[in-house]
């Protein structure tokens, strides 16, 4: 059975830091792309930041680039989302998901969530004025 928790949600004030974490099971891990997205109430999911199946590669949307650091830990089969420099308007529930990319020769970063098969069942941030 597959699964990816996230955990380090909660409420941070303005220009605070919180670190995200998922953890999957179930997956061999390293043969997974993994990105991060968010829903904030009324609004679509929005992609914010995808990383290679070995942690070499990373991709961030402009809403989050310079602020956010997506990283991985292939032997502890976790995922992790730094996020600095909080604003209001990041106030959403933030997924981590999970893309097979095993067979692939390269490296590919998926900004679309249609892409990806698993995903977890998501952490509240809230971050006041």
């Amino acid at each position: 059975q597959v699964q990816l928790v996230e955990s380090g949600g909660g409420l941070v004030q303005a220009g605070g830091s919180l670190r995200l974490s998922c953890a999957a099971s179930g997956i061999t891990f390293s043969s997974y792309g993994m990105g991060w997205f968010r829903q904030a109430p009324g609004k679509e999911r929005e992609f914010l930041a995808a990383i290679s199946r070995a942690g070499s590669k990373t991709y961030y949307s402009d809403s989050v680039k310079g602020r956010f650091t997506v990283s991985r830990d292939n032997a502890e089969n976790t995922m992790y989302l730094e996020m600095t420099s909080l604003k209001p308007e990041d106030t959403a529930i933030y997924y981590c998901a999970a893309h097979y990319d095993g067979s692939y020769i390269g490296i590919r970063l998926k900004t679309n969530g249609d892409d990806y098969t698993y995903w977890g069942q998501g952490t509240q941030v809230t971050v006041s004025s």
